[in-house]
């Protein structure tokens, strides 16, 4: 129980003809608290705007909507935005979480430890406001956490995963590792045949084991619950247009917590950033230590 609603309890005892000093000891608050006022400014307007940036994005907490208040550059506290989220009840339900058993073996699979080094790619499902089915395959990078791909269908066959692939690929290079469960359009022979031609180790998860795609599982579960909870398509290509729209939001402006509330666009920048300052700056060391032994 809070502290405000503490001091609602102590009011409504009083009306019973409880004294303040009783009623205190009861809801176990000290009487300096309940008589202290507090002497906070009007924040309506903040109020507001929180509120608005909740409605709008309704799966967001308030660690999410404090990130995006401070790009929209305001200064304001993380604990400001509780109160106001707490005071209006705009926490998000949590799911219900069923306990796993531990797989007995996990093998050794490849991590990203740097931009276009490791992708994932995977199929989701989902259906029009008629009930007709909808297939997904998303494709993202798991280093930067970015959305590479996005595509809607009805179906999909090998040959049109792999038009995808090439697609990104030609555009910002083809990575080392492709993660994957074992579907049948990622384990075609057309599928296999390009991984091979552009050197592409496919890394295929075991059946049954989805934790060993964790980044992929969580792009996608960020994506059914920020948009297709969250949208009615009246078709395919409706489907397809805000699928796009979303993945540019995730890339661009919405703040990744595990990222230190970074886009991933940002991440990626600021990483390559980072690189190439620290090349400089061997380089000048390596200057620096040829010609000392040329002197």
């Amino acid at each position: 129980m809070t502290v405000e609603r503490r001091r609602e309890t102590v009011v409504f005892l009083q009306s019973k003809e409880l004294s303040q000093r009783r009623a205190c000891q009861l809801v176990s608050l000290s009487r300096s608290t309940c008589q202290y006022k507090i002497k906070r400014q009007s924040d309506r307007e903040f109020e507001t705007q929180v509120k608005e940036l909740a409605f709008a994005h309704p799966r967001f907490g308030y660690r999410r909507v404090h990130a995006l208040l401070v790009r929209g550059g305001q200064r304001v506290n993380r604990k400001r935005v509780a109160r106001v989220w707490q005071q209006f009840d705009l926490q998000v339900p949590r799911p219900k979480k069923t306990r796993k058993g531990l797989a007995e073996s996990r093998p050794v699979l490849p991590q990203a430890t740097r931009p276009n080094e490791v992708w994932t790619y995977d199929f989701m499902f989902d259906r029009d406001a008629a009930g007709r089915k909808l297939k997904l395959l998303t494709l993202m990078d798991e280093f930067t956490r970015e959305g590479l791909a996005i595509r809607v269908g009805r179906s999909f066959k090998a040959a049109e995963v792999k038009e995808v692939l090439a697609e990104v690929g030609q555009e910002r290079g083809y990575p080392q590792f492709l993660r994957s469960d074992n579907g049948s359009e990622f384990v075609a022979g057309i599928t296999k045949e390009f991984l091979a031609e552009n050197n592409i180790c496919a890394a295929y998860i075991e059946p049954g084991r989805p934790w060993q795609n964790a980044k992929g599982e969580s792009f996608n579960g960020k994506f059914r619950d920020e948009c297709l909870r969250c949208e009615i398509f009246g078709n395919r290509r409706e489907a397809a247009v805000i699928g796009e729209s979303w993945r540019k939001f995730y890339n661009h402006e919405r703040p990744h917590s595990s990222l230190d509330y970074q886009t991933p666009e940002e991440f990626r920048r600021d990483w390559q950033q980072q690189r190439l300052m620290e090349n400089e700056s061997s380089g000048r060391l390596a200057i620096s230590v040829a010609q000392g032994s040329g002197a």
